[in-house]
């Protein structure tokens, strides 16, 4: 998925005063940077919205900083974008108690095999935001610089303005609530793919016997529909016969014309639905730690969540 809109001066305004080089240099800088920033700033909040926003914020605090006294332009603007984020955490946090329903990250979908860049390959899964949202924002701050960007606790702490000992003791909490609730396991990816075929087809199949084979007894669904979909559920429902009947009696009233088509969604194998080439719903599958089994399902009905999805 492209997320090719840099912030910077006039995007299509009237403006048509010529850029000084040193305007240039700063826009540049920020661009070399933007798919970083957006990683981070997105896997701290799950909303592709509020990272745009952020990430204005800083490009405004960056063209209005004297840059020669910058040394390293890449700390720098991580630095903003992360403090940035938090500082709004409090405001989004606030909307997302009057959400209707399960709230789900919103999708970053992208063609399957599509090349990304480095920083986009450290995508952090649905079901792993999902468990991130269940930390507090230093918590997954610290977790997301360490575990997935591979920031030291020292580098962490010039960050978000705390001693090292300190930044530690957040990583070892927020490492342990994460595992605690997602252990380390990492899906064949082929696996992964044809299980979600097999778990569609079984699906909208109405094919019972074949759905509860695929589930595992402890299955979670999550529907995301924000208030605007029929089909979701106002909480997440577990456990298998419950679950698959759930999906079953979904599929039944789920428009006749659907088509899947399968990509990668926040860096796994995944299926999104189409109606009249028009997104649907996005579909991602959790497997357990043996391959074999759904743990989890993510369905995003949320059309607010789908408008960036390209058929």
């Amino acid at each position: 998925m492209s997320h090719s809109r840099a912030p910077g001066p006039s995007e299509g305004g009237t403006t048509h005063r010529r850029s000084t080089p040193m305007e240039a240099t700063a826009t540049e800088v920020f661009a070399d940077h933007r798919e970083l920033l957006f990683s981070v700033v997105y896997n701290l909040l799950g909303s592709v919205a509020d990272t745009e926003d952020v990430l204005q914020d800083a490009w405004l605090a960056w063209t209005a900083r004297d840059r020669p006294e910058v040394e390293n332009p890449r700390a720098y603007l991580v630095r903003i974008a992360v403090n940035t984020a938090l500082a709004r955490q409090s405001a989004i946090s606030r909307r997302r108690e009057t959400y209707v329903g399960p709230w789900l990250p919103e999708p970053l979908v992208a063609e399957p095999g599509a090349e990304e860049s480095a920083e986009r390959t450290e995508a952090v899964s649905m079901a792993l935001l999902v468990v991130l949202e269940t930390l507090t924002p230093l918590e997954r701050a610290v977790f997301v610089l360490h575990e997935v960007f591979g920031y030291a606790h020292t580098e962490i702490a010039g960050i978000l303005d705390r001693s090292p000992s300190a930044i530690r003791q957040l990583a070892h909490r927020a490492r342990e609530h994460v595992h605690a609730r997602r252990p380390r396991y990492q899906a064949d990816p082929d696996v992964q793919r044809r299980v979600t075929e097999q778990f569609l087809h079984a699906a909208l199949g109405g094919d019972m016997e074949a759905l509860l084979k695929l589930l595992a007894p402890d299955v979670t669904l999550w529907t995301d529909g924000g208030g605007k979909s029929r089909a979701a559920a106002l909480r997440p429902m577990t456990g298998r016969e419950r679950v698959a009947r759930i999906i079953t009696g979904t599929a039944v009233q789920a428009p006749g014309d659907l088509e899947i088509r399968y990509r990668t969604v926040n860096g796994d194998p995944s299926a999104v639905l189409f109606e009249h080439d028009a997104p649907f719903a996005v579909m991602v599958l959790d497997l357990s730690p043996e391959g074999d089994k759904v743990a989890g399902i993510y369905a995003v009905a949320n059309p607010e969540k789908l408008t960036r999805v390209e058929p």
